[in-house]
């Protein structure tokens, strides 16, 4: 095999590759990224869940394949000279060049890496990637963790007539998203889970400003963009029927500034730790919100103005949940709806179309 590429070109495709790379495997090609040259450079990261393949531009004088270490082969080329990298193997010794260095390695067959599974187009849809990667952002924080209900570890994706929804839930509090699909194809409306794990690096590929296509297969999704390709298992499960868990009759509505709340509660947490855990105790009143804590250190208290009247509704937050939620609201005026002191808090747009909803539940208070 011999190839030459552009280093900063190359070098960026290593790194996007590596991504997927597991990073300990009992099988030793699965720490490394496939290296093949047929039609044009293509370098692939894998690790049995989520699969990421870059093609490059690239001279290609003898096609070939090869598996080198991620690890090293990303160190190597990082720090070679800007100038052109010369890459050649006889057998699985690779020689590496580029200006005045040199690095001669040892490769592993390519047979021992596992083959990145295809996915049978079902249905896809395509959108612009600054809107995938808000949405994927806004709600990515809501991913439950907890292994015992698997599903909940990934954002569902439903797709019908109206464009691309994306809910994330993990017990204690609900983010959604939409947005319209600049195109569909397949069934009217479908629907998918996408693992938690492949978000966040979906999320980073997403980096420009062209389309991205995502296509649903009976048991993976692919999301491309430009020349990178991702894979990853669907889960497979029953999602939390988000509709029904959602309240929206309720009786007491209030306005706020996204900015002024989010401030406020940063303020009155900065006694709160991982340590000296404590809810927040909110006070709703007419035009005004009381926010207080109290942990061993002491106690803090802080306000802030709304529109409305919240009939002095007392109701306790934990602060990290709520503060996730106001940071990813995608508006710069929110409406916050209630029904009582042990129901969930609904975040809403104040104004525009609802495209986004927050669901955070709140934390029972103990007496004065």
């Amino acid at each position: 095999m011999k190839f030459s590429c552009e280093k900063a070109l190359l070098s960026t495709a290593v790194t996007v590759a590596s991504r997927a790379v597991a990073v300990k495997s009992s099988i030793p090609a699965m720490e490394g990224i496939l290296i093949e040259t047929k039609d044009g450079l293509r370098l692939t990261g894998y690790n049995l869940e989520t699969g990421i393949q870059v093609s490059v531009p690239a001279e290609v004088t003898e096609p070939g394949s090869l598996v080198l270490s991620a690890r090293l082969f990303g160190e190597i080329v990082r720090k070679m000279p800007d100038d052109v990298v010369v890459f050649s193997s006889q057998g699985y010794m690779v020689n590496i060049k580029c200006g005045m260095s040199e690095f001669n390695i040892l490769g592993t067959d390519p047979e021992e890496f596992p083959e990145l599974p295809t996915v049978d187009q079902q249905n896809a849809l395509t959108m612009d990637q600054p809107v995938l990667r808000a949405m994927i952002g806004q709600t990515l924080f809501a991913v439950s963790d907890n292994e015992s209900r698997p599903i909940h570890t990934g954002s569902l994706f439903e797709v019908d007539d109206t464009g691309l929804t994306i809910v994330s839930v993990d017990g204690y509090r609900l983010a959604l998203r939409h947005e319209g699909v600049a195109e569909k194809r397949g069934a009217d409306a479908f629907s998918f889970v996408v693992p938690g794990s492949a978000l966040s690096e979906v999320e980073k590929i997403c980096s420009g400003e062209e389309s991205v296509t995502i296509t649903q297969g009976a048991r993976h999704i692919m999301f491309q963009t430009g020349d990178t390709v991702l894979v990853c298992r669907r889960l497979e499960g029953d999602f939390l029927a988000y509709r029904n868990a959602i309240p929206r009759n309720n009786t007491i509505r209030v306005e706020v500034e996204t900015r002024a709340l989010l401030s406020s509660i940063e303020r009155v947490s900065l006694i709160i730790s991982e340590k000296l855990k404590s809810p927040l105790r909110c006070i709703f009143g007419d035009g005004v919100v009381d926010i207080t804590t109290k942990t061993a250190i002491g106690d803090a208290a802080d306000q802030c103005p709304i529109s409305g009247d919240g009939q002095e509704l007392e109701i306790g937050f934990n602060n990290k949940y709520l503060m996730d939620a106001l940071k990813a609201a995608p508006a710069e005026k929110l409406r916050l709806e209630f029904t009582s002191g042990v129901a969930p808090c609904v975040i809403l747009p104040a104004e525009g179309e609802e495209n986004f909803i927050y669901m955070v539940l709140p934390v029972r208070l103990k007496a004065n």
